[in-house]
């Protein structure tokens, strides 16, 4: 990808996959995977920041003999998440307008 992805950005991508269902950690880098290049020491600091927040609670559920430590977003969250959205949802269309500006001239 040729666009660098910054904090807000992926703080909002993992905002809307947890809007669906909770999870933890490694299967959310995956997931965000799918869309960016990020590694996992990249995505903890993210979810501890929007844990900090209040943004996330997170809850232990035993698998396989071990606790996996799963996220679930708030009703904070939830609100940050629908600033989120409304703010791509401008910037995206500010974007658009300058490149389809770009190819009339």
């Amino acid at each position: 990808m040729l666009f660098s992805i910054n904090s807000g950005l992926l703080e909002a991508c993992v905002l809307a996959l947890l809007s669906t269902e909770d999870s933890y950690g490694y299967k959310l880098t995956q997931d965000v995977k799918d869309v960016m290049s990020i590694s996992e020491s990249t995505l903890y600091p993210v979810l501890k920041r929007l844990q900090t927040a209040g943004f996330l609670k997170t809850y232990d559920m035993p698998i396989d003999g071990r606790n996996r430590k799963y996220y679930r977003i708030t009703s904070a969250g939830k609100r940050q998440q629908q600033l989120y959205f409304e703010e791509w949802a401008s910037y995206k269309a500010l974007i658009e307008r300058i490149f389809k500006g770009a190819q009339h001239k």
